[in-house]
């Protein structure tokens, strides 16, 4: 039996839901679980299994990072609206220790930030050495919603996807790992839950009634992300399409994408900077 049929997976993450040549966003299935035959029940003990080995793996790069590393994991959650971008983060780095990871919600652009260049705010977010950064939303924004709403011309907007492929590069070449996770919902899912946020008073908070704007814009978004997949899902920085319509599968599709990540980075505890057995004797010696 294969590693990862033994976790519940018929064929590994990372090879059924990168992005690849002939992706085409209209023929996503946003209900499906892509590789995973398993139910929400094999879902969920399968996530607190790979908790475990999650936590350990940042501590990992935590401790790497304390000891003079200079790697890092950056993951990149971009979604339509509702498609559980906050939710992911809840519930897959609630996983690890918070102290090891770096997390930004990226909003409407401040005065001070459209006084720069786009990625001037990206860049500041960066995860330091020995952590996972968390992006929800991120530079990608400034070819979707920036494209659809024209807020720039074509010109500026169509110039952004090599600036960006070139950024990432630089990004991995300095040693971060970068995962990116586009959440798929689909339209009807997204009109269920923005009825439900309206029928829960604890959700009012979430609903924005700038959402339904939005949404009248939807195939013009689609658009937007096919542009991105066919040209920012490079081998460096690949992208991946998690079908987000059962919250249970995309949570656990990126707990296992982030930790085939980790795995990937061959960490190992730091040595020791000090004499271990010398310190071993001192502290026997107080024993005494």
């Amino acid at each position: 039996m294969t590693t990862q049929a033994v976790r519940g997976w018929q064929q590994s993450p990372g090879q059924a839901l990168r992005v690849r040549e002939g992706f085409r966003v209209e023929d996503f299935d946003c209900s499906g679980t892509p590789g995973f035959p398993g139910t929400k029940r094999d879902a969920k003990r399968l996530m607190r299994q790979r908790g475990d080995t999650l936590g350990e793996l940042q501590e990992k790069l935590f401790a790497e990072g304390r000891s003079g590393g200079t790697r890092s994991v950056l993951l990149v959650l971009q979604g339509m609206d509702t498609s559980g971008k906050g939710g992911m983060v809840r519930h897959v780095l609630g996983l690890v220790d918070p102290q090891g990871v770096h997390h930004t919600a990226f909003g409407v652009p401040t005065e001070q930030e459209r006084s720069h260049h786009y990625l001037w705010r990206i860049d500041r977010a960066l995860p330091p050495a020995g952590k996972i950064g968390v992006f929800d939303r991120s530079h990608y924004e400034d070819v979707l919603v920036v494209r659809v709403r024209s807020f720039v011309d074509e010109s500026v907007w169509s110039a952004r996807y090599d600036e960006i492929n070139a950024w990432e590069q630089r990004r991995v070449d300095e040693g971060t790992r970068i995962v990116k996770c586009a959440l798929l919902v689909s339209p009807q899912q997204q009109l269920k839950r923005l009825a439900e946020r309206l029928e829960r008073p604890d959700k009012h908070w979430k609903y924005d009634p700038g959402d339904i704007d939005e949404r009248a814009r939807w195939d013009t978004y689609m658009d937007a992300y096919q542009e991105v997949f066919d040209r920012c899902s490079t081998d460096a920085a690949p992208w991946y399409a998690i079908a987000a319509d059962r919250k249970w599968y995309a949570r656990l599709a990126v707990t296992e994408l982030l930790t085939h990540a980790l795995e990937g980075m061959e960490l190992e505890w730091p040595a020791a900077a000090f004499d271990v057995d010398a310190e071993k004797a001192r502290l026997s010696a107080l024993r005494r």
